[in-house]
């Protein structure tokens, strides 16, 4: 320390600081890099070539698009993300729109999200921006806010090849092998599992190489909005105009690498229109037990988005087709046979799709509710069979039918909650007598309940009539109101009678003739 001081006060010091970052990065620097530099730091970054005659002159290079080719119209594009990409870009970094942002704006379609990829770290991004955060264990990234806009930024991600001695036991054979624990995996930058999902994958890398790590073709374009051109490695723009959805690589491989992209194949093949490429789906059905090993709540992220894509019917037929809806929704075959289970959910996703197209807010609570309750009534039926009263019976059916879905979706708690209360509505909205009927109408989920008896009623399981007296109910005045009141009991439909179990809860009418015990529960103990 002494003799530093010494040569700094005689001015002999020039020290360079060791791992200073590049103040401006140079764009043309042809070099080769260094075969032993750690792919973990900051990305080598290579010119982007132009290709000549629409073809790229060298396999890691793309072909650029100008705004006469791509069309893309500048007005759909966030000014967040576009703020984002030229901070990096002034502070000398590369950055890009990507992803399913400029896969929408070659259709002419408005993105709800955008992506930005960058050859700067996250920690650099991080740096640049006052309200970003990092996130993310498996593959790490930034989310940066503008008020209630998030712009998610990743890094070039490397090509890493799977060592040729790691084991590729399949996955329903024998014992399951050892799982990682995650301070292990927290250590390592890329790390796979015996199937070959990828557990960990942050090791940075060139552009060309992060377009080769995406799924599809049709995601695998970068989009500069300071020059206006898409970079296209893969042919992406062809695909597009094929409406052709085509995986990059081995499609086997990349659904060992992430199960979930056969679920992705699924909601894009139904959102956007778009024909499976052959060998895309032909792996799809023997690999179809991957799923089982994603984790629970990502494939409830996943299952929402393609719920809620605003083709979610097409998108659960489309599982159903490939045999993907056993790992998600294995009663979604048991429903879809029965008349008034398939009519029930055809109606409830026809609704759910017309909502999202006209921007409406969607419950996925209720969504869920909707395609789990015929199972629902299976069980409380099976449960009063065995001598169960209505209301412990559907109570317990409800436990049972959350409990199996929540271990393979991890539904949210505060989704299965607006679940129990819409399921728990319904034997109640069937009463209408009494003055029951003007506490329900306070109660928080009662437009929920209510949506949820009309679509009962319209798929024929209900008397159509039930709906219409709580329709004129809620539209109507108090003389109106006191006029229905009065004539509920005698519009109900006539119901078999059962002893009665007790003197305070034992006041439960009877299941309808056709035996649905869920909608026999009348008395909720909330209704007390």
């Amino acid at each position: 320390m002494i003799k530093k001081l010494i040569r700094k006060l005689l001015g002999h010091d020039s020290p360079a600081p060791v791992d200073a970052p590049e103040a401006a990065p140079t764009r043309q620097d042809s070099s080769q890099p260094d075969e032993t530099e750690t792919r973990a730091a900051k990305p080598r970054r290579k010119p982007v070539r132009t290709p000549g005659q629409g073809v790229a002159a060298e396999p890691d290079a793309p072909v650029i698009l100008s705004s006469e080719i791509h069309g893309i119209d500048p007005a759909l594009i966030s000014r967040n993300a576009m703020r984002v990409t030229d901070t990096l870009q002034q502070a000398g970094y590369r950055a890009f729109i990507v992803g399913g942002a400029v896969r929408d704006l070659l259709l002419g379609i408005a993105p709800k999200d955008f992506d930005v990829a960058t050859d700067a770290t996250p920690e650099e991004v991080q740096k640049l921006f006052r309200r970003a955060r990092l996130i993310g264990r498996r593959f790490q990234i930034v989310h940066v806010q503008f008020g209630q806009e998030i712009i998610e930024v990743s890094t070039f991600r490397a090509l890493v090849d799977t060592p040729q001695d790691a084991p590729k036991a399949p996955v329903a054979a024998g014992a399951p092998a050892r799982r990682s624990r995650r301070e292990e995996l927290d250590r390592r930058t890329h790390a796979v599992d015996a199937s070959g999902r990828v557990l960990r994958d942050n090791v940075w890398g060139e552009q060309h190489e992060d377009a080769t790590r995406r799924d599809f073709t049709i995601n695998a374009m970068y989009y500069d909005p300071a020059t206006q051109t898409v970079l296209d490695y893969h042919n992406g723009l062809a695909d597009i105009r094929a409406r052709m959805l085509r995986m990059i690589g081995d499609p086997a491989t990349r659904y060992r690498e992430d199960p979930v992209r056969m679920l992705r194949v699924v909601r894009f093949a139904a959102k956007l229109g778009f024909e499976i490429d052959d060998a895309t789906r032909a792996p799809v059905t023997a690999l179809a037990d991957l799923i089982h090993s994603v984790p629970a709540a990502r494939l409830f992220d996943e299952m929402l988005k393609l719920l809620l894509s605003g083709h979610a019917l097409a998108c659960l037929k489309q599982l159903r087709k490939e045999g993907l809806h056993h790992g998600l929704l294995p009663l979604l075959d048991v429903v879809l046979e029965q008349p008034y289970g398939e009519s029930f959910i055809t109606l409830a996703l026809n609704n759910t799709d017309a909502r999202v197209r006209a921007g409406k807010p969607v419950s996925p609570g209720f969504l869920f509710a909707t395609l789990l309750w015929h199972d629902v009534q299976q069980r409380a039926q099976q449960f009063e069979r065995d001598g169960e009263y209505p209301v412990p019976a559907l109570h317990r059916a409800m436990d049972d039918v959350l409990e199996m879905q929540t271990g393979k979706l991890a539904i949210h708690k505060r989704y299965s909650a607006d679940m129990r209360e819409i399921w728990g509505l319904q034997a109640r909205l069937e009463k209408r007598s009494g003055r029951s009927a003007l506490k329900l109408i306070e109660h928080q989920r009662f437009r929920a309940g209510y949506d949820f008896l009309l679509l009962r009623c319209e798929s024929g399981e209900l008397d159509p009539s039930i709906g219409q007296w709580w329709t004129a109910f809620i539209e109507g005045d108090s003389a109106a109101r006191e006029a229905l009141l009065s004539q509920g009991g005698s519009q109900r439909a006539p119901r078999k009678r059962r002893r009665r179990g007790g003197r305070s809860r034992g006041k439960t009418e009877d299941a309808e003739p056709s035996g649905d015990a869920a909608s026999a529960a009348t008395h909720d103990v909330r209704e007390d």
